[in-house]
């Protein structure tokens, strides 16, 4: 455009200057007015053709150069791209990029409390899940947490982080590698009638344990062999997904934490999904890696039962009214203690998902196996659940899993609290997995933190 106005100038002047000289050899004749008018015209008009010649070839050589830098800025930039996918590193997108690879976010996967996940293909023809995180302070929390432990990770049963982008006062976008099968629920408990989109099948005995393995090495990796522990604190069937060959991979590091080699315990708020926080926990008594331990104990027991651990059945029938269900009390039943009683009976195959009865092909030592790492996973002492490499060396054959002892399932008697409960009568539980965790130490002191907890245990372990 600059280019167009300053030859519009050009051509103007000159014709202007031939004009002028024209007039003056009209009016002027050829006196010595005339000659000094037309030799000061025609050596203006030859400036005019010098500075466009000159400007003519100044452009042309900076043309030159720069689709010379361009050449040269393509291929640093895939080279670049080249290193920066042999190093594992994320690539930073831009927001229309994410935008048309989403198609404006049309296809939804799945969507939690601050974050939604859409499905989308890269220009390259990469087939990406974007995670859109929103929400303010805990989606920043969760966007930073997920990146430095996603990261740095490198693991056949870990999600793979493509990329990310910041939009400055806005959402924030994780871009991963698409799994084709979704979630575990989706393969190990009934569907829902609310859930047509999603895909959903019955995980047959032998992928179910080839999945409880992998995930116990994604999780060992996490704790074991990163230069900075990674403490998961979210493992559910939900955070669990399944490749084209029906590989585990663990996804979802929004509520990670980092942990020196060092330390053995960190200080946290209560987060994570119910049912699946170990009672340490509860008490804000701060987490380690045996908290994930905990959560991977209750996994088993899903996946072994085809149910949640922990569901809630009204007392009485269903056919009420509104008065008589607000009357009701609540009953829980806890999957877990259920299976400690089976299992004390010698009884285990009356708790394995009947689906899997029916289609046979269950081999009842690998049953028995599975019960038992779960229950060793889920004791309640933390001391005594083992690490996960010795739980992948139990599953894998290469240690002796020995019948774990019984343990009291006090999170049953916190279940049991009614919301009506006198406050006065919410201590008694409290003080007996406070013993039970060996935690005698509790004073009427923790009592303002206590309640707290408790008010946030019964939210988080109510059914789902």
């Amino acid at each position: 455009m600059e280019g167009k106005k300053v030859h519009i100038i050009s051509v103007s002047s000159v014709g202007a200057l031939i004009i002028l000289i024209v007039v003056a050899r009209i009016t002027l004749k050829l006196s010595k007015a005339f000659f000094l008018i037309c030799g000061a015209g025609i050596a203006v008009i030859i400036a005019i053709f010098a500075f466009l010649l000159i400007r003519r070839r100044y452009n042309q050589r900076r043309k030159l150069l720069e689709s010379k830098w361009v050449s040269e800025g393509r291929e640093l930039r895939i080279e670049y791209s080249f290193l920066r996918k042999v190093a594992g590193v994320p690539t930073k997108f831009r927001f229309k990029e994410i935008e048309e690879a989403t198609d404006k976010f049309q296809a939804l996967l799945g969507q939690g409390a601050s974050a939604s996940v859409f499905k989308g293909i890269l220009s390259d023809g990469t087939c990406v899940a974007v995670k859109r995180i929103s929400g303010e302070e805990r989606g920043e929390k969760e966007f930073r947490s997920e990146v430095s432990a996603i990261a740095s990770v490198q693991h056949v049963n870990l999600v793979r982080l493509l990329g990310y982008c910041c939009v400055p006062s806005g959402p924030r976008y994780l871009v991963y590698d698409f799994i084709p099968n979704g979630s575990l629920d989706c393969w190990i408990f009934p569907k829902k009638p609310e859930s047509r989109n999603r895909r959903w099948g019955c995980l047959s005995w032998a992928l179910r344990y080839k999945v409880a393995i992998d995930v116990a090495k994604a999780i060992s990796y996490l704790h074991h062999d990163c230069r900075s522990r990674i403490l998961h604190l979210d493992v559910k069937p939900e955070n669990i997904l399944l490749d084209e060959n029906y590989r585990a991979i663990v996804a979802d590091f929004g509520l990670s934490k980092l942990m020196g080699k060092d330390e053995s315990k960190i200080m946290t708020t209560i987060r994570g999904t119910r049912g699946y926080l170990a009672p340490e926990w509860l008490l804000e008594h701060g987490v380690s890696e045996k908290t994930d331990i905990y959560s991977y104990g209750m996994v088993l027991l899903e996946m072994v039962g085809g149910k949640r651990n922990v569901t809630c059945i009204e007392n009485g029938g269903h056919h009420l009214n509104n008065v008589d269900n607000k009357s009701k009390k609540k009953k829980w039943l806890y999957f877990p203690k259920i299976v400690n009683e089976k299992m004390r009976e010698g009884k285990l195959m009356e708790v394995v998902d009947q689906r899997l009865i029916d289609s046979g092909g269950i081999d009842e030592r690998e049953v028995q196996k599975l019960v038992y790492v779960a229950l060793w996973c889920i004791q309640e002492k933390a001391r005594i659940r083992p690490n996960m490499r010795v739980v992948v060396e139990m599953l894998e054959g290469r240690v002796t899993v020995e019948e774990p002892p019984d343990t009291q399932m006090v999170i049953v008697d916190l279940l049991s609290i009614d919301e009506d409960t006198p406050a006065g009568r919410h201590e008694r539980p409290r003080r007996k997995l406070g013993n039970a965790l060996n935690c005698d130490d509790l004073d009427h002191s923790n009592e303002a933190t206590s309640s707290t907890s408790y008010s946030l245990a019964m939210s988080v372990l109510s059914a789902r």
